[in-house]
């Protein structure tokens, strides 16, 4: 369900997605509007569902995770239970960061971090291909991030 933002609206979350740790009263003079006015419109978008959650990016080196991949998985057979075990699993498996249900040749594409080759190998053979039904995973490393971001942009381009 689409909803409805104003310029205001759309200045909040543009300088939330800018900095989420942006104070209350900074966030009212940067857009124009009281800190009350302001308070009121972020725990409205809030509540519904615009804003999510308030987060920050970590550099994954500088905590020890050098590799990044992107992993299609198959299920087989595809069904509606064996779909929801999947999800479930890896919703409990804190080194993948994204799980999308995707068009094609692949049922998942996850997004993987783990501390070095030799540990993103083991999570692959002894916990993604130890869950029921997976039946094909195939592996992309990230080499490099040349882009990354969170922010959604609020105005076509």
């Amino acid at each position: 369900m689409e909803t409805t933002l104003d310029h205001y609206d759309k200045a909040i979350i543009h300088a939330l997605q800018e900095d989420s740790s942006i104070s209350n009263l900074d966030l009212s003079k940067l857009i124009g509007l009281s800190p009350s006015a302001c308070l009121t419109r972020t725990k409205n978008l809030k509540e519904l569902g615009v804003i999510q959650q308030f987060t920050t990016f970590v550099d994954e080196k500088m905590l020890g995770i050098e590799t990044i991949a992107f992993t299609m998985v198959n299920l087989s057979p595809l069904t509606r239970e064996i779909a929801n075990s999947f999800v479930k699993k890896i919703n409990e498996t804190p080194n993948v960061l994204e799980c999308y249900t995707i068009t094609g040749s692949r049922d998942y594409l996850l997004k993987v971090v783990a501390k070095d080759m030799s540990n993103y190998r083991d999570l692959i053979i002894d916990y993604l291909m130890a869950i029921p039904g997976v039946n094909r995973v195939e592996t992309s490393i990230v080499i490099q991030t040349e882009k990354r971001t969170l922010s959604i942009p609020l105005d076509e381009k």
